[in-house]
């Protein structure tokens, strides 16, 4: 089903330019298309995908990013490459029928997290134009932040799809390393660059990040954890270094927020973390943006000078940001064992700082430590950027996916009210652990008008070789054994009922559970009986399985929509002389009647 119909996807771009007209932020796009070019880009999206996943949906592409049609600058006038194919996490939005109506200005070459490091002009925060949006992907996040977009695209290597999106007060999801492709994206720090999506609505974010995950290089591991337990464990620093004392209030609202929502919650050592976010761009590590764009900003290999024929006037005429060609520049004074040898002193790191996240589901930080003007930042563009990332820049180092999510405003020295935001992190692969911790920051959201799910695994699981399992009495939802699944990792997919040739029968067992089992025989009158699809890994199901108490077992259930799945059975001679509890409909429809 389309995200929009035609009309109403018509009456929203309308609103959009109406918006972009009256608001005067140039600044945010470096390409965008005029408002009846968009109309016919997005009557093209109709005809081309009318049921399309995001048909009706309009977005913005960080542009360092490749989308057919518009030139790739990464904020650099003399770099643009032209001419080329939509990325591939692009072009799995466009055959799902999303419309892309322009390119947005970032840090130059996504170099920055701060959204000043451009010749396409510091971009300003949605609310308080003094300043920063917070890079590097700042006009795709203040695209969001002022509706001139319904989703938009960045990417992510030191905190770049998370930073602006907790300064603007919207959703920011970064995946797992690998879990979208970078095909078609101008390179970072290739090892650790991730394409991201902000949103409004974590539904919608939920819904395109499942998408583009469809493109991702690495396998899902056998033991997924589609969805958070039903009391997840929730690490929080000890300390919490770089936040004033209202930032650090608005930090304590949060996790308050988090245990009124069921969560449970530690206190671990970050430190080790932070520690370790510095080699990122103070050790050898840094040398991979040489190896990105050094060759065009000049840069002499293992040596992090400029080459005969640059310098300030040639960099002026490439458009080079001073900045970003002095950390470029540097960068390539590292050799290969520079290299080789910091990537160890990162693994050891990683160990030592992981080791502190035993016992956790997910971990909880400030998404930013302050928001600072962009004069502040301009007296001082090296400091205030390393500022930014303390709690950012370790995750991708680490193989972390993470989720940024509002969380109130916090006042600041000038009588203003900054926005407030909250990262929760997880180890690879753990993303719908992740999502759904992240929802009950602001409390349980399961999805949105437009029918999506924060938690776009479960989504894909499918794809992924996760197993589907339903289930008829103690393990529903609210139900004693229901944290046998959760525990697992299994996610709730929805409510199903069985074809109708099923009875149902009360066993007497502790806790009281029902025992399901198929009519046989003609002229014996069956029941749609009431039950929920779950979804798990193979490895999880295997365990369940081996854990399965007398005289319950597995089999074959065929549901209402002709589907054979997995579900819960009984031995024969478990029933005899058992209630028969059809006539109910289900197991809650029984314990009620009770």
């Amino acid at each position: 089903m389309a995200f929009r119909d035609r009309a109403s996807a018509h009456a929203a771009l309308d609103e959009m330019y109406r918006r972009m007209g009256a608001a005067d932020r140039c600044e945010v796009f470096i390409s965008l298309l005029e408002h009846g070019a968009a109309a016919k880009a997005l009557d093209r999206s109709f005809a081309a995908a009318p049921d399309g996943a995001l048909t009706g949906m309009i977005l913005a592409v960080k542009d360092n990013i490749d989308v057919e049609g518009f030139a790739t600058t990464a904020a650099c006038p003399g770099f643009p490459r032209t001419g080329r194919p939509d990325a591939a996490a692009v072009a799995a939005l466009r055959r799902e029928g999303a419309t892309i109506i322009g390119k947005t200005n970032l840090d130059q070459f996504a170099t920055g997290l701060v959204g000043t490091r451009s010749p396409y002009g510091a971009v300003r925060d949605s609310r308080r134009p003094d300043r920063i949006s917070g890079g590097s992907s700042s006009g795709s996040a203040v695209s969001v932040a002022m509706g001139f977009v319904d989703a938009s695209l960045g990417t992510d290597t030191a905190g770049s799809g998370r930073v602006p999106a907790g300064l603007q007060g919207i959703i920011g999801v970064k995946a797992t390393v690998g879990a979208v492709s970078n095909e078609g994206v101008v390179p970072a720090c290739a090892s650790y660059d991730c394409v991201t999506v902000f949103a409004e609505s974590a539904a919608i974010a939920g819904k395109i990040m499942g998408i583009m995950s469809r493109t991702g290089s690495r396998d899902w591991p056998a033991d997924l954890k589609c969805a958070a337990p039903d009391r997840p464990i929730v690490g929080i620093p000890a300390e919490l270094p770089g936040l004033s004392e209202s930032w650090a209030a608005g930090f304590a609202r949060a996790v308050a927020a988090l245990r009124a929502n069921g969560a449970d919650v530690r206190k671990i050592d970050l430190a080790p973390s932070i520690a370790a976010a510095k080699m990122l761009y103070e050790s050898p590590i840094v040398s991979e943006r040489a190896e990105a764009v050094g060759e065009f900003v000049g840069v002499a290999p293992a040596t992090g000078t400029a080459q005969e024929g640059t310098g300030y006037e040639a960099d002026a005429i490439a458009g080079l940001d001073p900045t970003v060609a002095g950390i470029v520049r540097a960068a390539g004074r590292f050799s290969a064992t520079d290299v080789l040898a910091a990537r160890r002193e990162l693994d050891r790191r990683r160990r030592t700082a992981m080791a502190e996240w035993e016992g956790v589901d997910v971990v909880m930080v400030p998404t930013a430590p302050f928001h600072p003007t962009i004069a502040e930042v301009q007296a001082d563009p090296i400091d205030v950027n390393a500022r930014m990332g303390t709690y950012t820049n370790f995750c991708n180092l680490f193989d972390l996916c993470a989720v940024s999510v509002p969380a109130g405003e916090v006042a600041e020295d000038d009588g203003s009210s900054a926005q407030f935001g909250v990262t929760l992190l997880g180890r690879a692969f753990r993303d719908g652990v992740v999502a759904d911790v992240a929802a009950l920051v602001g409390g349980p959201v399961d999805g949105d008008e437009h029918g999506g799910s924060a938690n776009w695994v479960i989504g894909r699981a499918p794809e992924m070789g996760m197993l589907p399992l339903v289930v008829f009495g103690a393990h529903l939802r609210g139900q004693p054994l229901n944290s046998e699944l959760t525990g697992l990792g299994a996610a709730f997919v929805g409510d199903v009922s069985t074809a109708p040739t099923y009875r149902l029968l009360a066993l007497a067992t502790q806790p009281p559970k029902p025992g399901l089992t198929r009519v046989g025989g003609e002229g014996v009158a069956g029941s749609r009986i009431a039950g929920e699809e779950w979804i798990m890994s193979p490895a999880a199901l295997g365990t369940f399985l081996a854990h399965l108490p007398e005289p319950m077992a597995l089999g074959a259930v065929e549901l209402s929509d002709g589907r054979w799945v997995t579900g819960f059975t009984c031995q024969p001679d478990a029933v005899m002389g058992a209630p028969d509890i059809s006539r109910f409909g289900g197991w809650r429809n029984y314990l009620q009647s009770k």
